[in-house]
């Protein structure tokens, strides 16, 4: 019945199913024709990575501890009841008698330590530095998923820039084969120069493939670290990406002493030192003395029991629950002092242990400093030899260009043979593909140099 319903209305409701359909196919589209600019694949990422959903979650455990801490502080409250039955000879008015006795009792409790050598401060304190730490941490993996992000994306463009080239290269040789076989056709070229450029043509059609092939390989690495299918229809924006004639590389000791104040990574590890440093005054309050307070409040209900008269030495009737439970009623207040004599060592371990513990965490400290020094220093290095080796690249494939075009010319009219023309034409490609990765690893290391200046990931277009 209920399908049949369901068909009814789907029958009676035809343009609305049809809108609700169009508005699906609009909106798959849309996402398909969109071009993904670096600043999109970065917030995509940092908005749907596993691993950062993991690490926030961490967070919340961490925020958790640390609201336990705090309530810590606040006294405990606990309430009980008991019901018992008693069956056989018992005492009842100064005589032993058979029969069957119920007892319900209440009770309330409540306690609280006054002092236990600051441990519960302590530990507050700790909870709190372990959260924020945890905090950091979540930002150091949202930095590096950024990193990578950009990496995978200017190889992305890298490759795009490789087809396109090999693309050229490809319809350059066809228009060089078409005049080769009008120079074998009239003489004036052997038809081994025709086979050779032949030869080339496919040779070139193969590195067209491999370029393709690793374009591929570059959309599904950013997808992949998008966390998007890789059926799915992706493309990203295609920047006009220049280097400038000068060098605009940061200085490596300017860029450190902006990253070593700012960098997730050096602030968690500094706030990890300081939770060491108060587990190492926890593990020292242990040889404090602890105060404690509590009070007990407490009744009881007997059946039966009966109200008894000394004066008399009689029985009278039997005394109700609500006179028993005010008659009952029993308070307590006491205090407790613990004072640590000796217990195995444990506590003089413990204090050895975190005394440990805070100098690990300073070695930690050390080796966060030195690796964002070290990654500082070499992205300054590979981004300095980058733009060398792009420049020397521009000076190469210039030179290269030259030649080729005098020996395209030789060729074309038959002074020079298949041969000399290939190796020209190999020549200048290697040195177009050199530059394009000069180009691009400079581009690259330069932005994680503005990275760690704290300059948002992005591609301007010239």
């Amino acid at each position: 019945m209920k399908q049949l319903s369901i068909l009814n209305w789907i029958e009676n409701n035809r343009r609305i199913v049809l809108l609700i359909f169009f508005l699906m196919m609009i909106s798959g589209s849309i996402f398909s024709q969109k071009l993904w600019t670096l600043r999109d694949c970065v917030e995509h990422a940092l908005e749907n990575n596993i691993q950062i959903k993991k690490s926030e979650l961490n967070n919340k455990v961490n925020k958790a501890n640390l609201l336990q801490s705090k309530l810590d502080f606040l006294p405990t409250l606990n309430a009980s009841s008991g019901y018992s039955l008693g069956f056989g000879r018992s005492a009842a008015d100064f005589t032993y008698v058979t029969q069957t006795t119920k007892n319900l009792s209440f009770s309330v409790n409540t306690g609280v330590m006054l002092f236990n050598g600051f441990a519960k401060f302590n530990s507050m304190k700790q909870a709190q530095l372990d959260y924020l730490a945890s905090k950091y941490d979540s930002d150091k993996m949202r930095d590096d998923i950024s990193l990578r992000i950009a990496q995978s994306y200017l190889n992305v463009l890298f490759s795009m820039e490789l087809v396109e080239k090999n693309k050229t290269q490809l319809e350059v040789t066809n228009q060089q084969i078409n005049n080769t076989k009008k120079l074998v056709k009239v003489g004036t070229l052997p038809k081994g120069s025709l086979l050779e450029i032949q030869s080339q043509l496919a040779a070139e059609e193969v590195n067209l493939i491999s370029s393709k092939n690793r374009l591929n390989l570059a959309y599904l690495d950013l997808k992949q670290l998008l966390e998007i299918e890789a059926s799915q229809e992706f493309e990203i924006e295609k920047p006009s990406l220049n280097v400038d004639e000068e060098s605009k590389i940061y200085a490596s000791s300017d860029v450190y002493n902006v990253a070593v104040g700012r960098l997730p990574e050096i602030k968690s590890a500094e706030l990890r030192l300081k939770s060491a440093e108060k587990g190492l005054s926890i593990a020292k309050g242990l040889r404090s003395p602890k105060l404690s307070a509590s009070f007990g409040w407490s009744t009881y209900y007997l059946v039966p029991k009966y109200a008894y008269d000394p004066a008399t030495q009689t029985v009278g009737d039997q005394i109700s629950f609500s006179d028993q439970f005010s008659d009952n009623i029993s308070k307590s207040l006491g205090f407790s002092l613990s004072i640590p004599i000796f217990n195995g060592f444990q506590t003089s371990t413990n204090i050895k242990k975190s005394r440990l513990s805070v100098i690990n965490s300073k070695f930690d400290l050390q080796l966060a400093k030195n690796n964002v020094r070290k990654n500082i220093e070499q992205a300054y290095s590979d981004a300095l030899a980058a733009f060398k080796t792009y420049n020397a690249s521009i000076k190469s494939v210039t030179s290269f260009k030259e030649s080729f075009k005098y020996m395209e010319r030789k060729f074309s009219v038959g002074m020079e043979n298949s041969l000399n023309y290939n190796t020209s034409k190999a020549q200048l490609s290697k040195a177009e593909s050199d530059l394009l990765a000069a180009k691009y690893d400079y581009i690259f290391k330069t932005k994680i140099l503005e990275f760690y200046m704290g300059i948002p990931l992005s591609l301007k277009e010239n």
